[in-house]
């Protein structure tokens, strides 16, 4: 049998997925650089990486994955009830680490080198818990859902993943990100 054709929204979710996956990278590798003795990017850059995670991820992927994705999956494919259960509870503890992270970071820029140990456990945890978590997505949803969901539902997931838009004014948001995220490759990427 022959594999389908990546859908739209399928695509969406990978890109955003490997946009993720860099950031969380340029994150670990700043926090390693800060205790090393090395001119480092200034403090923005990390303050930036964890404003991209809190924003895009959480506000706009994460949200639409379990209103439509999640959703219709769990209304087709029964023996997938608790794994999307354990995925919208790590979109939970996502947002709590991320918040956890930006807390230590605070305590790493007021005491500095002290608190730099937490500040690194705590970013390479969550890149853990960040991949474990995409790789449940892409290994057991993502297939799921090209066997389950219908030809209707694949249309509104590619409208849905195809306009990321602000929630709260209705202005078209990806360009920002885009941007944002081009800017912290360049930082991550510079010696």
């Amino acid at each position: 049998m022959q594999t389908p054709a990546a859908r739209k929204a399928e695509l969406v979710i990978h890109r955003e997925h490997q946009q993720l996956s860099m950031v969380v990278t340029g994150m670990q590798r700043l926090v390693k650089l800060f205790g090393a003795g090395v001119d480092v990017p200034r403090p923005v850059m990390f303050r930036s990486m964890l404003f991209y995670i809190s924003e895009y991820p959480e506000r706009l992927h994460h949200p639409k994955e379990e209103r439509y994705l999640f959703a219709r999956l769990r209304h087709r494919a029964n023996d997938l009830e608790k794994t999307i259960d354990e995925l919208e509870e790590q979109h939970v503890q996502g947002k709590a680490r991320m918040r956890d992270i930006e807390h230590a970071f605070t305590r790493y820029e007021l005491v500095g080198e002290s608190a730099l140990p937490v500040l690194r456990e705590m970013v390479e945890g969550y890149a853990a818990f960040s991949a474990n978590h995409r790789r449940l997505e892409e290994e057991v949803i993502l297939p799921a859902a090209r066997q389950w969901l219908t030809e209707e539902d694949w249309k509104e997931l590619d409208e849905a993943f195809g306009s990321n838009r602000d929630p709260f004014g209705g202005v078209k948001v990806e360009a920002d990100f885009g941007r944002l995220f081009a800017t912290i490759v360049r930082a991550i990427r510079e010696p």
